[in-house]
């Protein structure tokens, strides 16, 4: 991995995102050896996927990154999570939800398909009630070649954020996070579109 490479793609993000918008750094491919590199780019959030590869990243490196997960979390990882990370992006259970002592994201599955993680829009007022560290939502959109495709469910994401007075919308990857900020998204998750050009 090349130091200035990252660097500059890194800052592109960010000048094009805008102030408002946190670059989540996904690393679920990057080596806990080479995390370094990252840091010294500038990178300033990380997102990890899987608990075991975060723990052992994080032992390496600390406080060089604000740490956050935005895999699936399971709640028996919770505890882990939780010591660890200053955001959760996708919490979709109440026994992961009441495990955590760190602000959470609901994630909302808008697609229908059933291989997609998250919960029905309809169930969002119901957890917002039972968890008060919930301080936004999260979606992911099905993979489409074309970004424009993710539109309407960032769209959506966004009027639902509205409607119950949330603040943080984490949405968009690598595909399509350009469509995610211009719907209003505070936080994008990108991983080879800084790692691979």
């Amino acid at each position: 991995m090349n130091v200035e490479a990252i660097a500059g793609a890194y800052r592109a993000v960010c000048d094009e995102a805008g102030s408002g918008v946190t670059v989540v750094a996904a690393t679920k491919y990057v080596a806990a050896g080479d995390m370094g590199l990252l840091a010294d780019a500038g990178i300033e959030v990380v997102g990890e996927n899987r608990v075991q590869d975060m723990q052992r990243k994080h032992e390496l490196h600390r406080d060089r990154f604000r740490w956050h997960f935005i895999g699936a979390l399971q709640s028996n990882k919770a505890r882990v999570v939780d010591s660890i990370c200053e955001l959760v992006h996708a919490v979709e259970s109440d026994s992961a939800a009441r495990r955590l002592t760190i602000p959470a994201l609901l994630e909302v599955n808008l697609s229908g398909e059933a291989s997609k993680s998250g919960v029905d829009e309809r169930e969002i007022e119901g957890f917002l009630s039972r968890h008060a560290g919930l301080c936004g939502l999260m979606t992911m959109p099905p993979f489409a070649d074309d970004p424009e495709a993710s539109r309407p469910a960032f769209r959506r994401l966004a009027e639902l954020a509205r409607q119950y007075g949330l603040e943080q919308l984490s949405m968009g990857t690598s595909q399509d996070w350009r469509i995610a900020v211009e719907e209003g998204a505070t936080l994008i998750r990108v991983g080879s579109t800084l790692f691979h050009g």
